[in-house]
């Protein structure tokens, strides 16, 4: 099954815990202090149901995005139809592979979040998402992404964890089971998520295993300047500022061209 598959399903339940407020705001503050300018249009690499498209639409910036789920896809058409009317800049949202994907045009800025980069778990994958952030970009844009930081990986191990949640209709469990490949520098994040219709009593169970590939600042800047970046203006900690280190597991990085 491929990432995502039937797990789309429930994205929008799963994470509805998640401050996507807040984390646009956060990347607006990084645009605005490293672009030098204001940011119109953002082209999103991985970008599941909309959630950053719409407030970012909301706030007047013009959002491409790209998933290669049709079922996340399909979803984020179906709720702009429910929402679009109230936002200033309207997303598109595209099925593609962030590792060849072209849109033909350019973008001032692009990002891939909520560790997307971590998904590329070959070189030759992480280049080819890097080729394609860069290839929308103009000289002095930036590609900011996010990322499974190597250094807090190995030095905090992790753990079986268990999230639950329901609305009206719905309950869900996910037991998310991990398996550290060092040798290889990835994760294997096996998930089952146990899904209950409140009204029939009815139970679904899913299971998928995302393949995480942790990763190093020096690594990083490596595979940036062969997609033709001229460097790594900055990184920390995601959402807090603080500088990585071996505790902070997602780190951002903003990179210009």
């Amino acid at each position: 099954m491929a990432v995502f598959g039937a797990y789309s399903k429930y994205y929008n339940l799963l994470y509805r815990d998640k401050d996507y407020e807040g984390e646009v705001k956060y990347l607006q503050s990084l645009l605005s202090r490293f672009a030098g300018g204001e940011t119109g249009s953002l082209m999103e690499l991985g970008c599941g149901t909309g959630n950053h498209a719409f407030l970012f639409g909301r706030d007047g910036v013009a959002v491409y995005g790209v998933d290669q789920s049709a079922d996340m896809i399909a979803e984020a058409k179906d709720r702009q139809a429910r929402v679009g009317e109230h936002l200033k800049a309207q997303p598109e949202f595209h099925e593609g592979d962030v590792r060849n994907y072209r849109a033909n045009r350019s973008f001032d800025a692009v990002c891939s979040l909520f560790h997307v980069v971590s998904y590329q778990n070959s070189n030759e994958d992480l280049l080819a998402e890097f080729q394609t952030a860069r290839a929308h970009l103009e000289p002095g844009g930036l590609f900011i992404f996010d990322v499974w930081y190597g250094p807090a990986v190995l030095s905090d191990p992790p753990v079986v964890r268990v999230k639950r949640l329901a609305d009206e209709s719905t309950e869900v469990t996910r037991l998310a089971e991990p398996e550290l490949h060092a040798e290889r520098n990835i994760v294997d994040v096996n998930y089952e998520v146990i899904v209950k219709d409140r009204a029939s009593g009815a139970v679904e169970a899913v299971k998928e295993t995302h393949h995480m590939r942790y990763l190093f600042t020096p690594e990083l800047e490596f595979f940036l300047k062969q997609a033709g970046f001229s460097e790594i203006l900055h990184s920390e900690e995601w959402m807090t500022g603080d500088a990585p280190s071996t505790e902070t597991w997602g780190v951002v990085f903003v990179a210009r061209v």
